[in-house]
């Protein structure tokens, strides 16, 4: 028996199979066993085959020039950018048709020196740095008039569509705002209009009362999979108190962030046997006044399966895995501690 269900934040439905929920051992295992160190630009001392960096965090030796090794975190733009940053935007007509420049940013963060590693495998201090230039970069690009929206996001493994195995993360400014993003901005704004109060804010405190798809938290962020997951395994980190500014966030908060990160991905790590998955920030767009009624979040999707005709078609999917049993196979997931 499957049950259809509403997701109030994007008003999408999807079909969940609550009756005969697939467990981990049901989804197919990747090989991320063979790594292109050898070769890798993205690996300390090969700075040189990369573009010139834009922001660093150097750690040894102290006062390490730019662009040589000694750097924990390092921001490049992407040698083969999507958007170009120069020129101008150019909005024209072509009869029914609208078009422009490709004006935009695309830059990578090189998450850590160590090629072996992933976010899953950093410390503290490592997934604060990660973090905190996250935030700088989106201040940084948010200067500039011309964006509407900047998406923060990571593909891990090859069946999330990364070309490099070297640990890294990306950021994308875009002159418009997405289609998906305006479907989410214009669910928050009906329910805030219907309740006064924050949809996100409202699914914070049932995901609590529930209980069962809570994977795990701390005292200023929640991560749980959604009621109206998507996809298996699908997980969504959220502040707890709201707000809709990543970019505000104290030095407190950002390590509570990543830490909270740190084990989520963990989980995903042993629960599905190290899945390739793609991550995403979802802020508010940018440059267009203040988007109160919006709540920052985090959305993890786990690759465990192909998109096909039903949700191509018509835009449901269909999800083998009942978020419940997600979460809770989530929950039990062993996690090595670090520091």
């Amino acid at each position: 028996m499957a049950e259809l269900r509403h997701n109030p934040l994007s008003g999408q439905w999807v079909i969940v199979h609550v009756e005969d929920s697939w467990g981990p051992e049901k989804y197919e295992r990747e090989d991320h066993s063979i790594l292109a160190k050898a070769t890798c630009q993205f690996c300390p001392g090969r700075e040189f085959f990369t573009p010139p960096e834009i922001e660093a965090v150097r750690r040894s030796p102290p006062g390490s020039r730019p662009n040589s090794p000694g750097w924990q975190v390092r921001i490049i733009p992407n040698k083969f950018p999507a958007l170009r940053i120069e020129g101008d935007l150019d909005l024209r007509h072509d009869g029914m048709y609208t078009l422009s420049n490709g004006i935009g940013a695309h830059e990578v963060f090189i998450e850590t020196p160590a090629h072996e590693r992933n976010l899953a495998d950093l410390n503290d201090d490592e997934m604060f740095h990660v973090i905190d230039k996250y935030q700088s970069r989106l201040n940084d690009l948010t200067k500039d008039r011309r964006f509407k929206y900047i998406l923060i996001f990571k593909n891990y493994g090859e069946s999330a569509g990364t070309t490099v195995e070297h640990p890294h993360s990306q950021i994308i400014a875009l002159p418009m705002v997405p289609q998906y993003v305006a479907q989410e901005l214009e669910g928050t704004q009906a329910y805030y209009d219907r309740y006064q109060r924050c949809v996100c804010c409202d699914m914070i405190a049932q995901e609590y009362r529930a209980g069962t798809r809570v994977i795990t938290d701390n005292a200023q962020f929640l991560a749980f999979c959604p009621f109206a997951s998507g996809y298996p395994f699908e997980c969504c980190i959220i502040p707890r108190e709201h707000t809709c500014r990543f970019d505000t966030m104290n030095d407190g908060e950002k390590y509570a962030l990543g830490n909270i990160l740190r084990e989520t991905l963990a989980k995903i790590k042993g629960c599905l046997w190290d899945p390739s998955y793609n991550l995403y920030i979802h802020v508010a767009p940018v440059n267009d006044g203040p988007q109160e009624h919006f709540h920052w979040h985090i959305e993890i999707v786990p690759k465990l399966m192909r998109t096909v005709g039903l949700e191509r078609g018509t835009g449901f999917f269909s999800v083998p895995t009942d978020p419940d049993h997600a979460a809770r196979y989530l929950r039990e997931a062993a996690v090595i501690a670090r520091r």
